[in-house]
């Protein structure tokens, strides 16, 4: 008797029926990020800090307004003042950005992770697909409140601006786009430092420390130099009234891009070829 066989499809090359998917991935990292307490007192931080610390910069202003000179009154940008709460919320969203990775390695779960998703640069994308809107949102919710209530403090001294003003606005919208790059710039050093404390300590040192640093080398290399550095290039989206030297707002934001943009291609690539 003759035996029949059946051939039998394969898989195409690189194609694992049982992995899960980008959709897959993606739910598995937010529920990762959403169920994480250090999360939401991040945003949480972010939000109340930012709207806080804007509001009583603005009402301290206000406060000394009639005792300012003319020449500080001249230079006064009432946007970018409602907008100080900003220096704490770069650096919180920093931090996030490096625990959202970083803490997997200091918890061992990372090995989980990669053996449920063989492709590794598809967990580091799912991360950032998680992570940027979340911050854009809450850091976008932060800088409307701290400048609506800077403005409201600043009402006495009749030079603030309404949100409808189109400068304004793009400064104002412009802090959940710097938040954002932020928190992928921090993502991206987590994943190539992998320890939190070294992660965090480059974030801290490249966006707080390397500005001051650079700003003490010899004219004209400190001015040239330190107006593409992430913090200052990004930052100049969120002024009004630059000051000499510094970036166009939009060439700033795309210089603070390829920052993170740099970091998080990095990470990927070391992802892919270091052990967990």
């Amino acid at each position: 008797m003759a035996t029949i066989f059946t051939p039998t499809r394969l898989p195409a090359r690189g194609c694992d029926p049982g992995a899960p998917g980008p959709t897959d991935v993606v739910h598995a990292e937010w529920t990762k990020l959403r169920t994480v307490r250090s999360t939401w007192w991040a945003l949480l931080i972010v939000l109340v800090g930012t709207v806080g610390i804007g509001a009583l910069v603005c009402g301290a202003i206000a406060a000394r307004w009639p005792h300012m000179s003319a020449a500080d009154k001249a230079v006064f940008d009432p946007t970018f003042r409602s907008l100080t709460g900003l220096v704490l919320a770069q650096l919180t969203v920093g931090v996030l950005g490096c625990l959202a990775i970083s803490a997997e390695y200091s918890s061992g779960m990372v090995r989980t992770t990669l053996a449920a998703v063989p492709r590794r640069a598809r967990v580091l994308t799912a991360k950032v697909v998680a992570l940027a809107p979340a911050v854009l949102v809450v850091g976008t919710v932060a800088c409307v409140g701290a400048f609506l209530a800077g403005q409201a403090a600043l009402t006495t001294t009749g030079v603030g601006v309404p949100l409808s003003n189109t400068t304004a606005l793009r400064a104002v919208l412009g802090g959940g786009l710097y938040l954002t790059a932020l928190a992928l710039l921090g993502l991206g050093l987590g994943t190539i430092c992998r320890r939190s404390a070294a992660a965090i300590s480059s974030f801290v040192g490249l966006v707080l420390v390397a500005p001051t640093v650079v700003r003490t080398l010899p004219s004209p290399w400190g001015t040239d130099i330190v107006k593409f550095l992430p913090s200052e290039a990004g930052q100049a989206l969120v002024t009004v009234r630059p000051s000499p030297g510094q970036l166009g707002p939009w060439a700033g934001f795309v210089v603070l891009c390829l920052w993170a943009g740099a970091a998080v291609a990095l990470g990927a690539w070391l992802l892919s070829r270091r052990d967990a």
